[in-house]
């Protein structure tokens, strides 16, 4: 039986264990660490926990310093600025690394991962070690962790969304990603990408009427202030790579990249047992805020679309239909 508790105890002794043989590291070093999202979502509890462990793992010779909410650019700046060096580390949105790589799109293909055990599988083991050598050489990272936020549920300021005839012409924010601009409009909304740090302000201005993102990153963006109703749908599980620049990370030395490796696995199952604590918390938060949550009547034909006029149109971007019914196989 699948046991998120058994894994996490078993993984924390093992690495806190083998941390015990590791040398002291010779120079002392400051990593810088970007995300989009506040300190007091998924992204933070992720990178907080990540800077505890590679500076207690290092005794202090490797140090971290956290940039939350945009504060060094849009996930798209932070990708190029990993890729290129300029940045150590970011946290980002899957659909913000895509652009980089498109093969990576299979994980933002509409109604893929069905729940939280098809969000780690499809992660870790031969298919986590798969899209890291895929952002490697594409898109020039390493993966070092992933966030799992869960499904990205509809925000809107207009009208309670309970089918496809609600969200007819709904102007809905997307990032830069064709896989999610094509799934939304395959549902009949006028879909509009935009970057992540502008979001806010395009929907108190009524650019845009709604967005899409799990309970965690809708509350602590306070999107409340700004949405009035929210409908929980499940075409697409948010899943947030930690990322650190390939050539980067080959420059350092033994010791430092399996201390960053080790840190990133701890990170990513404590991120996991984030989720699923406050998850429910923030939906309460943004119910007790005045937000009306809705659950879609017809999601049977959310489905039936996706599978019939959205995969298809990527699958020669996402390596082919033989790849993706591979991937398809394994989370059986």
């Amino acid at each position: 039986m699948f046991s998120f508790k058994k894994i996490t105890r078993r993984l924390t002794i093992a690495l806190a264990c083998s941390a015990l043989a590791l040398p002291a590291l010779v120079d002392a070093k400051t990593l810088r660490l970007g995300m989009g999202d506040p300190l007091d979502s998924d992204q933070g509890a992720f990178a907080s926990r990540f800077k505890e462990l590679v500076e207690f793992y290092s005794d202090g010779d490797l140090k971290v310093t956290l940039y939350p909410n945009g504060a060094i650019g849009s996930e798209t700046e932070m990708v190029q600025n990993t890729r290129l060096g300029s940045l150590d580390i970011a946290i980002v949105g899957i659909g913000n690394l895509t652009p980089f790589s498109k093969e990576l799109g299979v994980l933002t293909m509409p109604y893929v991962i069905k729940d939280l055990k098809d969000a780690v599988k499809i992660t870790t083991g031969k298919l986590g070690d798969n899209w890291n050598e895929i952002a490697q050489t594409q898109a020039g990272v390493n993966i070092l962790g992933w966030t799992y936020s869960s499904f990205r549920h509809l925000t809107n300021s207009n009208r309670s969304v309970k089918n496809l005839a609600d969200v007819e012409g709904l102007k809905v924010r997307v990032p830069q990603n064709p896989i999610m601009l094509a799934s939304w409009e395959a549902w009949g909304a006028s879909p509009i990408p935009m970057s992540w740090t502008e979001t806010f302000t395009a929907l108190q201005q009524g650019v845009v009427d709604g967005q899409d993102n799990p309970y965690i990153v809708n509350n602590t963006m306070k999107f409340y202030e700004v949405q009035e109703y929210l409908t929980e749908i499940h075409h697409q599980f948010s899943l947030q790579p930690m990322l650190i620049g390939a050539s980067a990370f080959k420059k350092m030395d033994a010791e430092q990249r399996e201390i960053l490796t080790r840190a990133g696995l701890e990170a990513q199952q404590f991120g996991l047992i984030f989720q699923v604590t406050e998850a429910e918390k923030a939906k309460q938060n943004m119910i007790d805020n005045g937000v009306e949550v809705s659950i879609l009547e017809d999601e049977d034909k959310w489905i039936e679309i996706a599978k019939e006029k959205v995969w298809p149109q990527f699958y020669e971007s996402i390596g082919g239909k033989e790849n993706f019914e591979s991937v398809l196989e394994q989370l059986k």
